[in-house]
């Protein structure tokens, strides 16, 4: 049946092109600006009446089929193929718009042309929802966009508001326009203070405690003048007195994950805020350095993009294989689930009764939905392993395959080697590119320490003692300044203190 639909949207594509060229052809010659737009007006209203659809409706259709005719034909054969459907088609035009005709060739070969140079990893674009589809589109393209995430960034951030819309029936909607590292904190602090409310005597749910919380934040805890100081607190509890005076503050804890590079100042590749996507380089130091107890630092090795380390926040192992799997599944691992990774729970893939051990490769972390659904109905996880979530088979026997994280290598700087090797990074950087990521474990640290075992080397008389992970290749001294850029140019490498004695430079 999808297939079906595909090929009729297709179809639909085609005659609609076909129609503008001979509805161009058709039409006399234009003499001035205003004839063009009667033909385009005229076009449409054809359109609108044809498909019985507002003119509105037809005028983006017409954008979409011109798109797809002359700019995406690999989009438009995946259409016709019925392996991808109509949404998955709108979403490559949406996400190829402001890119560049190489731009765009570029973004569809990634998803739907297997023999490209680095195809996407996992799950067939056609077979993910439309949503997550639309995750992964656009994290490519704001890797690959002609312009830089900090210039995008520094002009719509100038955009930031907050909106009031009335509804129905008593209700209204408040928004905010805000940058994603604002607005993922305030996410994350309401979810954990709405989860702290919960218990047997609690029969509000969580998304009507996010809003009670949010509510009571803003209207009790006083007004903040233009210099940033706090008035008088305001009166009066939002939603009844059961969330007022006694609502929870906690931080959020959140995952980035960081390039090397775009850490040192030394590239502009976006990092990853987990649950959001790619955020600018200067929002990602800016939160390492000013909210290292909320957000984890995940580092992203410059010579393939692998993920290295969780940073020294994590001490005893259990809460570095949560982290690892945040940052392997980043959501639900199941077919369509958009809940992201910190309201999920861990799971045996196999049955710890069963035989199961407590290693990554048989973990996963789904939603309360699909935990319950996995233990009470015959939807079964498939096999995981340490850098790919777990797939699921249906009652009916139908696979669904995992959908995996999109690692691809960093973009290195113009005057840097290309190959991405080692020898040639310690030669540009003048630094042993092992120890900067902290390969080489410190003293009594056994250097095959593997997160899959779920147990630490050897724990010691006392199995609850915190474990030393490896060295973190970016001490304190350099937290302190990573929040501002590297004052060399994107392409230098940084400038180290001359103060810094050699662990992480080359012997000279």
């Amino acid at each position: 049946m999808a297939r079906w639909e595909a090929r009729a949207a297709a179809l639909k594509v085609r005659l609609a092109a076909t129609y503008l060229q001979a509805a161009d052809a058709l039409a006399p010659p234009a003499v001035a600006l205003h004839d063009n737009m009667g033909q385009e007006m005229a076009v449409t209203a054809e359109i609108a009446c044809a498909l019985t659809v507002s003119e509105q409706t037809a005028g983006a259709f017409l954008g979409d089929c011109l798109a797809l005719t002359k700019t995406l034909p690999l989009t438009l054969a995946a259409l016709t193929a019925g392996t991808i459907s109509w949404a998955h088609a709108r979403i490559m035009v949406d996400e190829t718009t402001s890119l560049d005709p190489a731009g765009a060739a570029a973004l569809e070969a990634h998803f739907l042309d297997p023999a490209a140079p680095n195809p996407a990893r996992g799950c067939p674009a056609g077979e993910l929802v439309p949503g997550r589809f639309r995750a992964k589109a656009r994290t490519w393209r704001e890797r690959h966009h002609r312009e830089s995430i900090e210039q995008r960034h520094a002009r719509c951030a100038a955009d930031r508001r907050v909106e009031f819309r009335p509804d129905t029936d008593g209700m209204a909607w408040f928004s905010a326009y805000l940058p994603a590292d604002t607005a993922a904190g305030i996410w994350e602090r309401t979810t954990a203070a709405a989860r702290a409310l919960q218990g047997p005597d609690e029969e509000r749910t969580l998304t009507q405690l996010r809003a009670d919380i949010a509510a009571t934040w803003l209207l009790t805890t006083g007004a903040t003048s233009n210099n940033g100081t706090t008035g008088a607190g305001g009166e009066g509890a939002v939603c009844g007195d059961a969330v007022g005076g006694g609502v929870p503050s906690p931080r959020a804890q959140v995952l980035i994950t960081v390039p090397v590079l775009s850490l040192l100042g030394a590239g502009q590749e976006p990092a990853m805020l987990d649950g959001y996507g790619p955020i600018p380089p200067s929002m990602a130091r800016r939160l390492i350095t000013d909210g290292a107890g909320s957000f984890h630092r995940v580092l992203i090795d410059p010579r393939d993009g692998a993920p290295l380390e969780i940073g020294r926040t994590s001490y005893r192992l259990t809460k570095a294989q949560r982290h690892w799997l945040m940052l392997r599944d980043g959501r639900c691992p199941f077919p369509g689930c958009n809940n992201h990774s910190l309201d999920n729970e861990a799971d045996h893939l196999l049955a710890w009764a069963d035989g199961g051990t407590t290693g990554i490769t048989n973990l996963g972390q789904p939603c309360r939905k699909h935990h319950k659904l996995k233990h009470n109905s015959a939807w079964t996880p498939a096999g995981a392993s340490k850098t790919a979530p777990p797939g699921w088979t249906s009652p009916s026997g139908r696979n669904y395959p995992s959908e995996q994280q999109d690692w691809e290598p960093p973009h290195w700087p113009d005057d840097w080697p290309d190959s991405g090797s080692e020898s040639d990074t310690g030669t540009a950087t003048g630094m042993d590119l092992d120890a900067l990521m902290g390969m080489d474990p410190p003293p009594g640290v056994d250097p095959d320490l593997d997160f899959d075992t779920g147990l630490p080397p050897d724990p010691g008389p006392n199995p609850e003692q915190e474990q030393e992970l490896p060295a973190d290749p970016f001490p304190d001294w350099y937290l302190s300044t990573a929040g501002q850029p590297s004052p060399t140019a994107d392409t230098a490498a940084p400038n180290w203190p001359e103060t810094l004695n050699d662990p992480l430079r080359k012997a000279s």
